[in-house]
């Protein structure tokens, strides 16, 4: 599956734990649903993967509107994991995902119990389709009062651990930034067997309405994402790049094939985009289209020569 892009292969090509993509770029969770709507757009199978909309093992209805709101370089969301659980998905979701997709898939996995994790990441394990699982640990622990598993080196650990004892498949931790040091998260992470990490996650924020004197959001906080959080996100890249010694899917605020390129320099071997597909249903194809001659522009002969050549 894999080729050598050193030796006359394609200079886009970068790869994720064995498995090869054809180009860094991802539409990150929650940012392209299953594809369907995109597909109308352009050929998806041009993308180096998708990771899939979020998949808990219930169907979830998410928060209460408002759930989206504005900022200056940026969006607060708090839609809350709304998905038709994982059976469905498996049942309707990724069948209709065959039919317009050809490459293996990222499964965005979460959950509010370490069952909850061991259960929906074993079902979708067992799906052809799939690659790789994203775990996404900033869900509220239901049996720790509510902290995200991801807050805390220990419990980000057991939910690695949980996973990895039911699949086979590369898990990536996917990371949430509200934490002291990252790092530390990180590296519990890979010592539990994590494969590769995935970050970050939005940061926690919040809009007020000046005439209603009140929080926009029905849930009243946010997950902050877009331009805005790009330096943070590339700042935790780069520090989580040298603290652990596997893959890093790094993503917050991408937009452009210049931050692709930046983002790999900081450490990571593939990337995600999110909020700018919602303000251009083309971002992705238009950064992959541009990447040659950003990388031309650089004498960058292969993306994986810069990854993490900031370091």
């Amino acid at each position: 599956m894999s080729h050598d892009c050193k030796t006359g292969g394609n200079p886009l090509s970068t790869e994720l734990c064995g498995i090869t993509l054809d180009n860094p770029v991802i539409p990150a969770s929650g940012t392209f649903g299953y594809g369907q709507e995109f597909a109308k757009l352009y050929d998806i199978n041009i993308l180096g993967s998708i990771s899939f909309k979020g998949t808990t093992l219930h169907e979830r209805y998410g928060n209460p509107l408002p759930r989206i709101a504005e900022c200056s370089s940026g969006m607060l969301n708090s839609v809350g994991l709304q998905n038709p659980g994982v059976d469905h998905v498996i049942a309707h979701e990724l069948p209709e995902f065959r039919k317009i997709y050809s490459k293996p898939l990222i499964a965005n996995i979460s959950g509010f119990s370490l069952d909850e994790y061991k259960e929906t990441s074993e079902k979708l394990d067992a799906q052809d389709q799939v690659g790789i699982l994203e775990i996404n640990i900033s869900c509220p622990n239901v049996h720790n009062g509510g902290m995200s598993f991801g807050t805390s080196p220990k419990a980000a650990a057991e939910v690695t651990a949980a996973v990895k004892s039911v699949t086979h498949k590369p898990v990536f931790m996917k990371l949430t930034p509200n934490v002291t040091d990252i790092t530390e998260i990180a590296k519990a992470c890979e010592g539990a067997g994590a494969d590769g990490i995935s970050m970050i996650n939005t940061l926690m924020g919040m809009r007020i309405d000046l005439k209603k004197k009140k929080p926009v959001l029905a849930n009243q906080t946010g997950g902050l994402s877009g331009p805005a959080v790009l330096p943070v996100a590339l700042r935790m890249v780069w520090q989580t790049a040298h603290a652990v010694n596997i893959p890093i899917i790094g993503m917050g605020g991408i937009s452009t094939a210049e931050d692709v390129i930046e983002m790999m320099m900081a450490g990571a071997s593939a990337v995600e985009i999110g909020a700018a597909n919602l303000v251009n249903p083309y971002a992705c194809k238009e950064i992959i289209e541009d990447l040659p001659s950003v990388m031309e522009g650089l004498h960058i002969d292969s993306l994986t020569d810069i990854i993490g050549a900031a370091l």
